[in-house]
């Protein structure tokens, strides 16, 4: 991927942990969740990338790349997210971290 980012670009990062003896239940909620999730966010200006991501070790990723620090926000009132997401995650034993948007400092 070779493309320059914003100066303003920031990276979002949502993390949670989880027992892995759940991994097939998350794993399912995570896919579950794209299906209303993917719609919501690709609606939001400033969007350049998102990843999502589960790991057999108890962990899940949520990581964003935004062109600024404003729209990288809209994510903490986006209802999709805050509301349904967080439950359907919390049901299926997911402990959610504080949310870190971080400015890019450099690229490869």
């Amino acid at each position: 991927m070779d493309f320059a980012l914003p100066p303003a670009a920031v990276i979002r990062v949502s993390r949670g942990t989880f027992d892995p003896a759940r991994l097939d239940e998350v794993e399912r909620m995570s896919q579950e969740t794209a299906k209303y999730l993917v719609p919501a966010i690709n609606k939001l200006p400033g969007l350049i990338k998102y990843f999502a991501a589960v790991s057999p070790a108890g962990s899940l990723v949520h990581v964003s790349i935004w062109d600024s620090d404003a729209h990288a926000e809209q994510m903490g009132s986006l209802k999709e997210m805050i509301v349904d997401a967080r439950k359907a995650g919390e049901a299926a034993g997911v402990q959610f971290h504080p949310i870190i948007n971080h400015a890019v400092s450099w690229t490869i």
